[in-house]
């Protein structure tokens, strides 16, 4: 993967590189040939070059019966370029000059002309370009030399062939150089491009063994991907924790309840076997309370599972809503009433209130029902038996609220935050009230199922208050 990456870059590079030099390349010959028909800079300077300055001045030449002599322009263009000028006749003798060194000969032959057009002249310090000027029957020559030491004319000579052939071997020789230079820097850009995602690769195989301790310096072009996997990473090793702590609290919660399970288990096993022992002779009476000491325990037993069953549908979202419109005021003093029946919880002070006689919602009736008991039967078991539970319903816009109130022991804060999960158990619960540990974590689910909400507010040695909010029944509703 490393290598593929820094291969993909690489090439991606080098086309680049090889693209940007195929356009430098036609960008020079572009020039050249702009060049070669153009007068202009860097090698020609239009009408203010030294050759075009040589070419226009045989205008200013005047030609007349009375001598040779040239313009007041011209006299001013030769001045401004630092220039002098001779007139020569046919035979090469000087019949005019203007500024001309002292050392510049008088009489120039077909050979001196030559050689003075080719090379500089180092004893006038002078490059010289020749003209030509007819008048009076006859064509007069002049030379214009400059005297700037930064002007240069060369005479190339070359076989066409042979430029030809070193064009070739060059052109190849600087692609090869250029192609080594473009692959060199190309590979080192790559590595550097790709090393932070080697470094992510190989930080994400670390998460992927569930190695949290990856961490990296949010910098460069990738400091967005290094923040997103800093974060991933806080956020997995978070994740671990709880799942770590989960399972502890599953494993607790487990080895709690399959104590509980065993022991009415163990009581109905002991009381069966000593009715089935023929050594035994139970009166009818003993044998009715033993039955019940059975039934009682099986009843237990029989609660747990269903609260294994339901909580387990219920978070598995496989319980389907048996619907309908109820009056959930009915509904609460029902619970209250049968919390109150119960035997164990018959001298217990339970207030039951509401500001509407009807108040109507859509809802399953039963499971309603079970979360506002378990909601009941948590404030009763968690408390002492002076403690007051106050339950209340009340109406609220479009919500009906249902509060269960004590001001009993209170929850610590740090159980607080784990009362609704399916694994914990209050360290309030006497021995008399064991269970499966899952009534608060139900009613949670139930109150979810039916879109409404659960809070719970809490204060050691304060008192508890856990409020359900349901939506009521829209008028002219009617039920599927």
């Amino acid at each position: 993967m490393k290598w593929r990456l820094t291969g993909r870059y690489l090439a991606s590079v080098v086309l680049i590189v090889v693209i940007v030099i195929f356009i430098n390349l036609l960008v020079v010959a572009g020039l050249f040939m702009y060049q070669s028909i153009s007068p202009q800079y860097p090698f020609h300077q239009g009408d203010a070059s030294a050759e075009a300055i040589t070419r226009s001045f045989s205008k200013e030449i005047v030609v007349s019966e009375s001598g040779m002599d040239i313009t007041r322009q011209g006299k001013e263009t030769l001045e401004r370029n630092n220039a002098w000028v001779q007139i020569l006749d046919e035979n090469g003798k000087e019949v005019y000059g203007y500024r001309v060194p002292p050392e510049a000969k008088t009489k120039y032959t077909p050979m001196d002309i030559v050689q003075t057009y080719k090379y500089m002249e180092i004893e006038l310090m002078s490059t010289v370009f020749i003209g030509e000027k007819p008048g009076n029957g006859e064509r007069y020559s002049y030379l214009i030399g400059f005297q700037d030491p930064y002007l240069e004319r060369n005479i190339l000579t070359y076989d066409i062939r042979k430029v030809g052939r070193f064009l070739q071997i060059g052109i190849v020789i600087v692609l090869c150089v250029d192609g080594f230079i473009a692959l060199c820097i190309a590979y080192l850009f790559s590595k550097r491009l790709t090393r932070p995602l080697s470094a992510l690769i190989d930080g994400i195989k670390q998460l992927a063994h569930k190695n949290y301790r990856v961490r990296y310096e949010t910098k460069g072009i990738y400091k967005d991907v290094f923040y997103n996997v800093n974060v991933l990473t806080e956020e997995l090793q978070a994740s671990e924790l709880e799942r770590k702590k989960l399972d502890r609290m599953k494993e607790e919660w487990i080895a709690n309840i399959s104590h509980d399970i065993k022991t009415p288990l163990a009581s109905i096993q002991g009381y069966a076997e000593m009715m089935r022992d023929k050594d035994y002779d139970f009166t009818i009476e003993e044998i009715r309370d033993y039955a019940e000491i059975i039934e009682r325990k099986s009843l237990y037993l029989k609660d747990v599972i269903e609260d294994l069953n339901l909580s387990t549908r219920l978070r598995n979202k496989g319980l389907s809503l048996n619907l309908k419109s109820i009056n959930i005021v009915s509904l609460v003093r029902n619970a209250v009433i049968d919390t109150l029946n119960d035997a164990r919880y018959g001298n217990r002070n339970i207030d039951f209130r509401y500001n509407d006689e009807v108040i109507l919602v859509e809802a399953d009736d039963i499971l309603i029902r079970r979360a506002v008991a378990n909601l009941i039967y948590n404030a009763v078991v968690h408390n002492d038996e002076d403690v007051a539970v106050q339950v209340r319903v009340e109406k609220e816009r479009d919500f009906v609220r249902i509060v269960v109130e004590d001001h009993g022991k209170g929850i610590k804060k740090e159980e607080l935050e784990r009362i609704f999960d399916r694994y914990y158990r209050g360290t309030n619960t006497g021995e008399l009230h064991k269970g499966s540990g899952l009534g608060m974590a139900i009613a949670h689910d139930i109150v979810e199922a039916h879109g409404g909400e659960i809070h719970v507010d809490s204060e050691l040695h304060q008192g508890t208050s856990i409020e359900i909010r349901l939506q009521m029944r829209k008028a002219g509703h009617v039920n599927g």
